[in-house]
């Protein structure tokens, strides 16, 4: 089972609990696959949840310990682990894609990506102050201090399995918490190959824990659990919702990155070709499967014919195969759900009206899907409504400005929008009117450390990355006081 992968240094399929990798405590485990093969890559166990109580004493403990450091020694902590995931740089690739499908080569930006969470917020410990206000008298001061939350809990996705995690554990660890994680039970080696980097590292045991069972089991306790102080979750918009619905009862801290459905926007004076650059970043990163990808391409009548061309000459260019050769951009879908799904919401957009310009069918690799573009889709669509989360380009006509902002905002998503244009004014005024939480503005990648990360709407609560990220993980303390 996964020889290709069990040589690795970083590989272990044992739950991390205290500092120890725990030897299977149950007789229940799942399978992690291959996307592109479906070779068995580990069997992971599935932790029975009697051991859940002790992990949170583990993490608490850790706590204790970890937020009396000084922001010096946090900073340096963050540091060293940022070397050691660029140390095992191409191990850390290897592992991605074996088992999350994607392209060995943006399996390594990945990993860059991840490192540089640690990096920035090993950066950021250092900077996190307080404020002294004017009192009501001279003889009154008045103090804002800024403390770690306490326990925090992850819960993380298959699409980006590290950089996901590095996005939430580098500002908790950075702010003087400690971080419980339940990664995707379709990808957690990355998680754990993270942990076994961090074992490495001289920490107080239990300050990052990875734990994998049955999802609703897990999240469901940690959201009731009372010395469980912060969620943050990434994933779809209905389990944000069940997470927030049981964290009422705690009145946790909560952190959502939940579902996108992201406009890109081609107005009739926009630079075509820059468009197209852009488009096939936002579209075919992970072959389409990422929260930010665009999923609705509103193009102005008047460019849709030498768009269209232009765009179907650069999807030529796209190779399809397994991702651990380098060679490929489009890969295998995460499985045969995801498959399915970008199936029906293609069929059903032709069957509708849509005209096929390209691809709309099944590779012959497993769980692939040949990349597509559509024409005449309709905003009734379910192709338009919903997350496609596969490589199909599906276009709308548009003719007024106003008519292209209304159909950008008529969806209950707001996380991320494109907007390509060459007027100033327009720019501004799209950027101030859409209903998203970040937009690109002639630019189709718009994540970045330095960047605020997070929507509007139903997509979630909170921001990730940053200066702004460090926040979701502190508490602001008043103290006021009277000198006599």
């Amino acid at each position: 089972m996964g020889a290709s992968i069990s040589n690795l240094s970083i590989y272990t399929s044992l739950n991390y609990i205290g500092g120890v990798f725990q030897q299977p405590l149950s007789s229940s485990f799942f399978q992690v696959e291959n996307p592109a093969s479906g070779e068995v890559l580990a069997q992971v166990e599935m932790m029975d949840p009697c051991h859940h109580e002790s992990v949170v004493q583990h993490a608490h403990q850790a706590f204790q310990e970890w937020s009396q450091k000084s922001a010096s020694d946090r900073s340096e902590f963050l540091y060293r682990l940022y070397q050691k995931l660029l140390d095992h740089k191409d191990e850390f690739a290897t592992l991605i894609s074996s088992e999350q499908g994607k392209s060995v080569i943006e399996a390594k930006g990945e990993v860059q990506y991840a490192a540089n969470f640690f990096q920035w917020y090993a950066e950021e410990a250092r900077r996190i102050y307080g404020d002294t206000i004017p009192g009501p008298s001279s003889k009154d001061k008045i103090m804002v201090l800024r403390s770690p939350v306490g326990v925090c809990a992850a819960i993380t996705p298959w699409n980006f399995p590290l950089a996901m995690i590095a996005r939430k554990l580098a500002p908790a660890l950075a702010a003087g918490c400690s971080m419980i994680l339940k990664p995707s039970e379709l990808t957690p080696l990355s998680a754990l190959a993270l942990a076994k980097v961090f074992d490495s590292l001289d920490a107080p045991k239990g300050l990052f824990q990875v734990i994998n069972g049955d999802p609703q089991t897990i999240g469901e306790f940690f959201c009731t659990h009372p010395q469980i102080r912060k969620i943050t979750f990434t994933g779809s918009t209905e389990v944000g919702k069940l997470l927030m619905k049981q964290s009422s009862s705690t009145v946790k801290n909560i952190s959502l990155e939940l579902g996108g459905n992201a406009p890109f926007l081609v107005f009739e004076d926009a630079d075509l070709d820059a468009a197209v650059e852009g488009a096939m970043q936002s579209k075919f990163r992970n072959t389409g499967q990422t929260c930010v990808c665009s999923n609705r391409f509103l193009v102005h009548d008047s460019v849709l014919g030498a768009f269209v061309k232009k765009m179907m000459k650069a999807m030529d260019t796209l190779r399809t195969g397994s991702g651990l050769d380098e060679q490929h951009e489009i890969c295998p879908l995460i499985n045969h759900e995801g498959l399915e799904k970008v199936k029906r919401l293609v069929t059903q957009a032709i069957d509708q009206g849509a005209v096929l310009h390209k691809g709309g069918q099944p590779l012959s690799m497993r769980n692939g899907y040949a990349p597509t573009l559509l024409t005449g889709i309709k905003s009734s669509m379910d192709i338009f409504k919903e997350e496609i989360f596969g490589p199909v380009v599906a276009i709308t006509t548009f003719r007024q400005d106003q008519e292209a902002l209304e159909l950008a905002n008529d969806t209950h998503y707001g996380l991320a929008a494109y907007c390509y244009t060459q007027s100033l004014s327009r720019s501004w005024y799209m950027a101030e009117n859409l209903e998203y939480g970040m937009v690109g503005i002639n630019k189709g990648i718009i994540s970045d450390v330095a960047s605020p990360f997070g929507g509007v709407k139903q997509s979630g609560l909170g921001r990730e990355g940053s200066k702004y990220g460090l926040d979701e993980y502190v508490e602001k303390k008043t103290i006021s006081i009277r000198t006599l």
